[in-house]
């Protein structure tokens, strides 16, 4: 009788136990204990598309690196000026939770007096998660880059602009702008600096290697700028190093490829004393034989 009651009560801890462990998790995974961060960028490419991007991620309010993805989140893309809304797209999260949208390049914007954007990205909320909505004003920023070699000097020009409702271009003034090549796994940064005018000028390094074609891969670009967003721009040169090793004799060691020369003599003669001795042999086993028939006869 004690047994089964030990057994009765011990069920009865255990299932008591598994309750407040469900519920303890899921107070923890409620949408209540996470605040939502809602990122919205866009992107000029260097094709002149516009990329439209925004991250919607969960964050736990108490242990911030618990980072949930907001995952299959539709959200609405818009260019708004004043009371006038322009559905641009609508894209729903991966499962890292990031929506993109690509505008193409000929795609017709509202501009406001100043010549500027207003990008609006949107969620329209759910059951558990609230509407979320992110603006950004932007001027459509445009990138050209030309490469000369002017008196054997690799010189790289390039030539900023925005573009306004009529599509003047106005010269881009006080921005940050930062030159890279683009390597195997990343990026190298070569130069950085303030555009003046709606130009920037440097001198190219003359030690950056190239590929095996001696092409590199200079890639200009703005990065997160409150006034243009970002923009880059890129162009594929044969201006890259070569570096040519100097081709060194190796001395013939027991570790090259080729042995020293004392052993190509030693290994002749064994090789001549050990096919001597064989012929050497035979030639008595056939003396041998003739010499046991004459005995015979």
């Amino acid at each position: 009788m004690k047994s089964y009651t030990y057994n009765y009560s011990f069920f009865t801890y255990l299932l008591v136990a598994l309750l407040c462990f469900n519920l303890s998790m899921a107070q923890e995974s409620d949408v209540t204990n996470y605040k939502m961060r809602f990122a919205f960028k866009t992107v000029k490419k260097a094709d002149n598309t516009r990329l439209l991007e925004v991250k919607f991620i969960g964050q736990h309010k108490k242990d911030r690196k618990d980072l949930v993805p907001i995952f299959e989140a539709e959200i609405n893309f818009y260019n708004i000026l004043n009371d006038e809304e322009i559905l641009l797209g609508t894209s729903k999260t991966s499962e890292e939770g990031i929506a993109q949208l690509i505008l193409p390049e000929n795609q017709k914007y509202l501009f406001d007096e100043d010549g500027a954007i207003n990008l609006t990205a949107r969620f329209n909320g759910s059951e558990t998660i609230d509407e979320q909505e992110e603006s950004l004003t932007i001027k459509d920023i445009q990138i050209t880059l030309d490469l000369k070699e002017i008196d054997s000097v690799k010189t790289v020009f390039a030539k900023v602009f925005t573009i306004d409702s009529l599509g003047n271009e106005n010269p881009v003034d006080e921005a940050e702008m930062i030159f890279f090549v683009q390597g195997m796994l990343s990026k190298l940064k070569i130069q950085e600096g303030e555009i003046s005018d709606g130009e920037f000028e440097f001198e190219f390094p003359t030690d950056i290697p190239g590929d095996a074609d001696g092409d590199v891969t200079i890639i200009a670009s703005i990065e997160d700028s409150d006034e243009f967003g970002n923009a880059v721009q890129q162009q594929t040169i044969k201006w890259g190093s070569h570096v040519i090793e100097p081709v060194t004799k190796v001395k013939n060691t027991l570790w090259s490829e080729a042995a020293p020369l004392w052993m190509y003599i030693v290994l002749t003669f064994l090789l001549v004393g050990v096919w001597a001795n064989y012929v050497y042999t035979i030639t008595n086993l056939f003396k041998i034989k003739k010499e046991g028939k004459k005995i015979q006869t």
